[in-house]
């Protein structure tokens, strides 16, 4: 990579060392509801066996675990940054060392928005179909070679309040694996539009519940926290599995941020523009959808 020689050595450290000293930041809402895996290849199956059969007492039943793929094409993404020459000379206070100080943070934030705006949308349209050929959200969820036959429903149209929230908490811990074992997931999350938040607030936190004329007993405070997302719809809510080791999003990283290329533009204005840009490999695919149930788009 070739860059100009009036380029003052600390800045041409920093840009070098930008993604290795600047830090992943674990406060970013994305992280409860996506989990991040590294993939090997640039197209990458993964896999991931069934539910676990019930013992019998019959020592001849054989069951097979069920094998559940998905195809993951890694996707590319820039960050280009420009600072002039002029800007350079008269930085006294080194300020131009935070551009470098937050490359991480930039494109974990553009990791936390689209986790959001996809689990909003829910459907294939936008990210593509989950494993079983359904949208995320979808009343049709059949396990291919499945031991149960009816189809799972972890779509609703239902406006938040305490009593829709506990039939879409009660129909969520009815969710079965493919051996028709109940997950007994927790659904310990509730996340809704900005404008929900005053309801979210009330299930999660309140210890009695509102509206009640006998001041009953709110069963969901301290067990159910919440947060707002202003990339939902303003009437959509739903209940997310947040303990689980397994997340509802999976962001598949092929290649973490790195410095890809600088150069100098001499003839532009302001003493010449430099220009840092910077390239990753990721792509975010829909996992379990056991983990997640839709109260209202």
């Amino acid at each position: 990579m070739a860059i100009s020689g009036n380029l003052p050595k600390h800045l041409e450290v920093a840009a070098r060392t930008g993604v290795l000293t600047s830090p992943i930041r674990d406060d970013f809402q994305y992280r409860q509801v996506a989990a991040e895996i590294d993939l090997s290849t640039q197209r990458t199956d993964l896999v991931d066996l069934g539910g676990m059969p019930v013992p019998t007492e019959n020592p001849k039943d054989v069951d097979t675990l069920i094998e559940k793929a998905m195809i993951v094409n890694p996707k590319d993404w820039y960050l280009t940054l420009s600072i002039s020459q002029n800007a350079i000379d008269d930085d006294q206070t080194g300020s131009l060392l935070t551009k470098f100080q937050n490359l991480n943070p930039a494109f974990q934030r553009q990791l936390d928005t689209k986790t959001f705006e996809l689990l909003n949308a829910g459907d294939g349209a936008t990210l593509g179909v989950g494993y079983d050929g359904q949208h995320f959200f979808s009343d049709a969820h059949v396990d291919k070679g499945a031991s149960y036959k009816t189809a799972q429903d972890n779509e609703n149209a239902l406006a938040l309040d305490a009593t829709n929230f506990n039939a879409v908490m009660a129909s969520a811990r009815q969710f079965r694996d493919d051996q028709s074992n109940f997950t007994n997931y927790a659904y310990n999350l509730l996340i809704g539009n900005t404008v929900l938040e005053p309801e979210i607030f009330q299930i999660s936190s309140n210890a009695q519940l509102a509206g009640t004329a006998e001041r009953d007993i709110n069963p969901w405070a301290g067990l159910v926290r919440g947060f707002t997302r202003p990339e939902l719809d303003t009437t959509a809510w739903m209940l997310i599995a947040s303990s689980e080791v397994a997340k509802p999003i999976i962001v598949g990283i092929r290649k973490r941020p790195t410095l890809s290329n600088m150069w100098f533009d001499s003839q532009a204005g302001d003493g010449g523009i430099h220009y840092f840009q910077y390239h990753a490999r990721y792509v975010h695919v829909f996992g379990d959808w056991r983990l997640a149930a839709q109260g209202n788009t």
